[in-house]
């Protein structure tokens, strides 16, 4: 995908105001609010502080060795858990503020989890990026470190400390920042998991060639879930591109409801990091087959 061609090229017509030479801005978007806009700010300014360390970041990530794909682990015939290590987060309170990474990241392994996310955001979710070089040290599965990257210099970061992907949030960015920070991940070998929860925004990372969409029912910006998300959105997503349903997954039922809407994998979190028995968890959640035709294209 040529990351600097016209990224409003397939978004409809409604959608789009104006054209102009540079990375096209998106008529619509407005900066977050509510937790999202907070939580953004403070990735900013935690991203500035890294500013200083960019040249020995980029020494950082090249000397990694190749990472496991995540993209290549979410293709199974079942559809595949993404296993979240999270302490706690802005809707929930603590979740599990002693949780033990390495202890955890094998429990999942051993349940069957095609992937761990690492939450590395320090305020709000308690995380950060030790646990994140504890769970990749622990086990052979992707990492995917999901956090508020909103800068590309995070994107660096996160190639340096061995993670196969990064979680990008739509809503979190500009249009013309999102391209660049899908570019920045194409040269990084640096998968990205873009985050989106509206047609728009599904419209605009599909145009900007994101290999992998992560359907949120939860709103960042008022943290309200709503689980038709997920069902409306996932049909929509061309089926050479990997599906992932977030948010609101608790048990083998949920599963079920976003492989009939074609879900390749689902992303567990409070669920698995709350459980006292994890391992018997995810080996439930893992039974559910995708569901061939369920997306188009």
């Amino acid at each position: 995908m040529d990351r600097s061609a016209d990224p409003t090229e397939h978004l409809p017509n409604s959608y789009v105001s104006r054209r102009s030479t540079e990375a096209q801005a998106f008529s619509a978007w407005t900066p977050p609010v509510g937790a999202l806009g907070a939580l953004t700010d403070e990735a900013r300014a935690r991203a500035a502080t890294l500013d200083g360390r960019i040249g020995d970041l980029r020494a950082l990530a090249e000397r990694q060795p190749p990472a496991t794909s995540l993209k290549g682990a979410l293709r199974r015939p079942n559809v595949s858990i993404i296993a979240e290590v999270k302490r706690s987060s802005p809707s929930k309170g603590s979740i599990n503020p002693a949780l033990d990474i390495a202890a955890q990241v094998l429990a999942y392994e051993r349940g069957g989890a095609a992937a761990i996310s690492v939450l590395t955001e320090p305020s709000r979710f308690g995380g950060s990026n030790a646990d994140l070089t504890k769970a990749r040290q622990t086990v052979g599965l992707p990492v995917l470190k999901k956090d508020f990257h909103v800068e590309v210099v995070q994107l660096f970061e996160a190639k340096s400390l061995g993670a196969s992907a990064a979680l990008v949030i739509a809503r979190a960015v500009s249009p013309d920042r999102l391209q660049e920070l899908l570019r920045a991940g194409d040269e990084l070998d640096l998968e990205l998991l873009v985050e989106v929860r509206d047609e728009r925004e599904l419209e605009l990372a599909l145009g900007l060639g994101a290999a992998m969409i992560g359907v949120n029912n939860r709103n960042l910006e008022t943290l309200e879930i709503d689980p038709e998300t997920s069902l409306r959105l996932l049909p929509l997503v061309p089926a050479d591109v990997i599906a992932v349903a977030e948010s609101g997954m608790k048990g083998a039922a949920d599963i079920a409801r976003v492989a009939l809407a074609g879900a390749d994998a689902a992303l567990v979190g409070s669920e698995l990091s709350r459980s006292t028995d994890p391992e018997s968890v995810l080996r439930t959640l893992t039974k559910t087959g995708r569901v061939s035709g369920a997306r188009k294209g």
